[in-house]
Parts: C-alpha cells; sequence; structure tokens
C-alpha cells in the first residue's frame, strides 16, 4: 500500500482501480441520519461504474475551541475510501485539490463522472464548479436545509468517530493524519462491512468480490447438502452488494438503478 503524506491517498498496488464513470459525493457531516424523502437519485453501477462521496468532518483538537478538518472521498456502492486528507482549515483549494488528485489516481475519464454534494461553500465554490466543468463531472445537490441527503458520508464519519480506540480527539494536525492513515487502511481492506454482504470495500471496488462470494456459496451449497434439516428456509444464498440509492423513492423501479 502507498500512503501520501498530505493527502492520505491509500492504494493497493496488486489491485489496480478499475475506472468508473458513476461518483456521487456528498460534503458535510449531519447530526442526524437515514435517507428519507427527497428526489430519487440512484447511485448504484452497473459494470464499470461506481458511486462516490466526498465530504469533510471537524475533528477535535486538544486545544480549547480548535479543529482539525478531515476531506473524504467515499464510493457509495462500495464504501472504499479513494482519497481523505486531514487540514487545519476548511478551504475550497484544499477540496478541489483532495478530488482532483482522487480523480486522477482513479483514472476517471472526462464527461463520466457524476458527483453528488451538499450545497456547502466548498462543494459550491468558483474553484469546485471550474473544476468540475474542466472535467466534466455532473452534479447533483442535496436539497437546501434538509440534514440527511447524504446519509453514507454519515455513516462514514460516524463509523470512524465512534470506534473503540478512536482517541476523542489529537495534538496535532500529524497525529489525526497518522491515525486516519491506520483507520482509512483497515477499513478499506480488512473491514468487513455490513452494507455490501460483509465483504471489504477493496474486493468490491477492485471487482474481486465476485470470486469471494462464488466461494462462499460453494460452502453453503456443501452446508446444505449435508444437513438440509438445518436450512429453515431452504437453500441459502450468500450475500452480494445491493444497489445503493439516495433517497429511494417508494415507488421506484429497480430497473432504474444502476447495478453491477
Amino acid at each position: 500500500m502507498l500512503e501520501s503524506p498530505r493527502h492520505g491517498q491509500v492504494r493497493e498496488q496488486e489491485h489496480p482501480h478499475q475506472r468508473h464513470d458513476t461518483w456521487r459525493a456528498g460534503c458535510g457531516e449531519s447530526r442526524t441520519s437515514g435517507s428519507e424523502g427527497g428526489p430519487g437519485k440512484p447511485t448504484s453501477r452497473e459494470a464499470g461504474r461506481a458511486p462516490r462521496s466526498d465530504p469533510y468532518s471537524p475533528i477535535a483538537s486538544t486545544r480549547k475551541r480548535t479543529f482539525f478538518y478531515l476531506y473524504a472521498v467515499i464510493d457509495i456502492y462500495s464504501r472504499f475510501v479513494p482519497g481523505w486528507c486531514v487540514e487545519e482549515v476548511e478551504d475550497k483549494d484544499l477540496a478541489r485539490d483532495l478530488f482532483e488528485k482522487t480523480c486522477e489516481d482513479q483514472q476517471i475519464e472526462p464527461g463520466t463522472l457524476t458527483v453528488h454534494s451538499d450545497n456547502g461553500p466548498q462543494m459550491r465554490s468558483d474553484a469546485m464548479n471550474e473544476f468540475y466543468a474542466i472535467a466534466g463531472i455532473s452534479q447533483s445537490r442535496s436539497r437546501p436545509r434538509v440534514s440527511n441527503d447524504n446519509p453514507y458520508s454519515e455513516s462514514l464519519f460516524k463509523t470512524a468517530k465512534y470506534v473503540p480506540l478512536y482517541p476523542g480527539s489529537f495534538e496535532t494536525v500529524d497525529d489525526a493524519r497518522l491515525w486516519f492513515a491506520s483507520f482509512f487502511a483497515h477499513y478499506n481492506y480488512e473491514h468487513y462491512h455490513s452494507g455490501i454482504g460483509l465483504l471489504t470495500p477493496a474486493s468490491v471496488h477492485n471487482g474481486t468480490a465476485a470470486e469471494i462470494i462464488a466461494a462462499r456459496q460453494c460452502v453453503l451449497d456443501d452446508a446444505y447438502g449435508l444437513h438440509p434439516e438445518r436450512f429453515r428456509k431452504g437453500r441459502p444464498t450468500a450475500a452480494a452488494p445491493e444497489p445503493a440509492w439516495i433517497n429511494k423513492p417508494a415507488n421506484a423501479d429497480r430497473k432504474e438503478a444502476v447495478t453491477q
């Protein structure tokens, strides 16, 4: 794995990232969670597509009324975090720098990306809009004054801040960067995520999930063949990632979602 001191990019050389042409990015952290209401925004992927999220969140320091800021980009289909950084200020240029670097690392082709974001000043800035125009990125916005239009970003921040080893505050920005480098390496490559069928985000993001699911299915088939009486609901099926949505309408047709 490689780590950039400034941006905390975590990559696995053995499994180069596939190209993705659908991202959705959300910026900001809410006090609430969920994805109720609002216009339907399908955010799962078909072959060659993946959704993402680009948020920032305040991180407490040991100094009174002083915060650091965690910026992160999340693929909301695989839950993989391809780019992040911890900085001392909220800044539109830092947000653009991170997003531009992440797009470069992910080999995103112009005109193939959709970004979902909130209406924060960093994501609405001229710097970000200029980058979107140059890169041919389509934009999707959260509704004004609605705090739960970015549930994937909110969930990621809560996961980071509620792990037992989270120190609660950091003395220096370098301390914060070091801790989050370890966290995202574990989250991406070792954490079995319940939202994607207990697969690791990296396995879904890098396209190796199908092999893992097939191997799990063989184990389940063998168990069922030996003791079918133990399975009251019939032959078990290995879990797989489901289509991901931001504010899925109650009457949404599954065909509207982009699937892998």
